[in-house]
């Protein structure tokens, strides 16, 4: 596969709720299998959200901050893995808790994806738990 052009954009939960929850239940609730209760929760309204779209206009992945420097609900679509996007999510996602004068980010890995968030600069701060039934670490990086 050829790597994609894609770019990053903040968009706001009331402009883009349809668009950014149909990447994350595509990845988490038909992928993972994590229940629609759990991947839809009450910080999306006062969450900084990012959009990864493709040079097609396609939305092909997401990430959110939350106001407490929580990382979150980082999913690319399966056909567009493999391109960076996931980084370059990360990347600007952490950017925007710098602007916002965030210290420290913090976020609960798949521990399938440690290596991933290890190569960003993260470390494991917790012992493994369950969460939507897949094993996950919290993890942490101060800016």
């Amino acid at each position: 596969m050829n790597k994609a052009n894609f770019y990053t954009q903040e968009v706001s939960w009331a402009e883009a709720k349809a668009t950014l929850s149909s990447i994350r239940q595509q990845v988490f609730v038909k992928e993972q299998n994590v229940p629609l209760d759990m991947e839809l929760d009450e910080h999306d309204v006062n969450s900084n959200h990012l959009l990864a779209i493709d040079d097609h206009g396609t939305p092909v992945g997401t990430a959110r901050l939350l106001p407490d420097g929580h990382i979150g609900r980082m999913a690319v679509l399966a056909e567009f893995r493999g391109n960076g996007i996931g980084s370059q999510l990360l990347t600007d996602i952490i950017e925007l808790a710098k602007a916002k004068g965030i210290r420290t980010v913090t976020l609960h890995a798949q521990t399938q994806a440690v290596e991933f968030y290890k190569k960003h600069h993260f470390h494991i701060v917790s012992e493994e738990f369950m969460e939507a039934g897949i094993p996950h670490v919290e993890m942490q990086r101060q800016l």
